[in-house]
């Protein structure tokens, strides 16, 4: 690393050791845990478009994918959920997947009126062959207990094995997607992952049998363990006191501390391997595509393959994200998958932290969190200070009071448009 890089990521660990002197350090660590997390959603979009200049505004999409692993890796599973609908659930997606890969071997073989008639009746009769078998299985399942369950639960597996699945969930909807968007140009890529993130979340808000939609999932298991464990432990307690410590706050800094270890150690090692597949002959082709598609294709390579392949690392990577943030909440609750914290929020920490370069990315996506984070306390103090001389009952006080809460937009846009002006490469340029 460069002295600038070092300089940049002190700064940020300053501001986390203030905030950790001020206002604790139970928030200064929820703080760096998210913003490890952000790095690393960062670091999959930088790949997309720092490497590739593909311009993917589905992000969200992968990220609740990605969520979706530990409900359905770590969570024990519904009694009597798989025998009631289980086996239906598996035919109906075995009809679907035969239908789809019979209509693909007509496409491609199939010519004239026969290709013509026989590609909607394929579709049409899979259709109605799969909504035959599904509904009632789901119907099953989603009955079996709907307070407390209505979903088909989990494998009860450890939760570290979800991480890596959820990247696996990502790459699976990356290649479909990839396989039928990449040909797109760039506007036209960019709806379409849009309008295809949005589907997936909306999916994971109805279908409760899979992890019962807006209902939510609570009591993930984790990978650290419980605050009330440690408090219960004689030998903790004497290790906090010997800090000065009470046992409540010691149990929940020594959590947050392993997972700091956990994600910093995630971190760590993709941009250990970002770097290295960066600078090498693959990294070197990944940029000259992105530079001038014509004249890579000219030189013999496989423009739409390579936007696949590295559509598909990305799109993992995000997903990776997405089921250590549910590791971290210990609850999936769909409703929170939103494009402004999971889609726009994630373009502003690559932008500002400088697109194309790993550490850039790393670094803005834990600058742009802890302003996200602190702007809005931040903005109310500034509006109780700039509104204390006004008169009581005044419109504009009352105004300017409620509209503190908007202060962490305002700011990301000014944010963006001053790194824009001032550094269109970034805090870290590519090099």
């Amino acid at each position: 690393m460069t002295q600038r890089n070092i300089l940049m990521f002190a700064a940020v660990l300053g501001l986390v050791l203030f905030e950790g002197f001020t206002g604790g350090w139970n928030t200064a660590l929820g703080i760096l845990n998210m913003g490890l997390i952000s790095a690393v959603l960062a670091l999959g979009v930088n790949m997309q478009w720092g490497y590739a200049g593909l311009f993917n505004t589905g992000i969200v999409g992968f990220v609740a994918l990605g969520g979706l692993a530990p409900v359905l890796i770590a969570l024990p599973p519904t009694p009597g959920a798989f025998n009631a609908g289980g086996l239906g659930l598996i035919l109906a997606f075995a009809v679907a997947a035969g239908a789809v890969a019979l209509a693909v071997v007509i496409n491609r073989r199939a010519r004239g009126a026969v290709r013509l008639l026989a590609l909607p009746v394929v579709m049409v009769a899979g259709f109605f062959a799969y909504r035959a078998l599904f509904d009632p299985a789901v119907a099953a399942i989603e009955a079996i207990n709907p307070s407390a369950a209505g979903n088909i639960g989990g494998l009860g597996l450890p939760i570290l094995l979800a991480w890596p699945v959820g990247a696996l969930f990502a790459a699976g909807a990356a290649w479909v997607i990839g396989k039928t968007a990449l040909g797109l140009r760039s506007d036209y890529l960019a709806i379409a992952t849009l309008g295809i993130g949005e589907i997936i979340v909306a999916v994971l808000k109805n279908e409760d049998w899979l992890a019962r939609g807006v209902k939510n999932v609570n009591a993930i298991p984790r990978p650290v363990p419980y605050e009330v464990d440690l408090q219960s432990s004689p030998a903790f307690v004497e290790r906090a006191a010997s800090f000065g410590l009470d046992p409540v706050t010691a149990s929940t800094i020594a959590v947050k501390l392993a997972y700091t270890g956990l994600f910093l150690a995630v971190l760590l090692a993709l941009v250990w391997l970002s770097e290295r597949a960066l600078k090498s002959p693959w990294g070197r082709m990944m940029r000259a595509i992105r530079d001038n598609e014509t004249a890579a294709a000219a030189m013999g390579k496989n423009v739409t393959r390579r936007h696949l392949q590295i559509f598909i690392i990305g799109s993992a990577v995000c997903g990776l994200a997405g089921a250590m943030l549910i590791t971290l909440d210990g609850q999936m609750t769909p409703g929170s998958y939103n494009p402004l914290r999971f889609t726009f929020l994630v373009w502003v920490m690559v932008i500002v932290g400088g697109s194309g370069n790993n550490w850039g990315a790393v670094l803005g996506g834990m600058l742009i969190w802890y302003l996200w984070i602190k702007v809005e306390p931040w903005g109310h103090g500034l509006m109780g200070l700039i509104t204390a001389g006004m008169a009581d009952g005044s419109a504009i006080k009352a105004h300017l009071l409620e509209s503190a809460a908007h202060m962490r937009l305002m700011t990301m846009g000014v944010i963006l448009l001053l790194v824009l002006r001032f550094a269109p490469k970034g805090l870290l340029p590519e090099k």
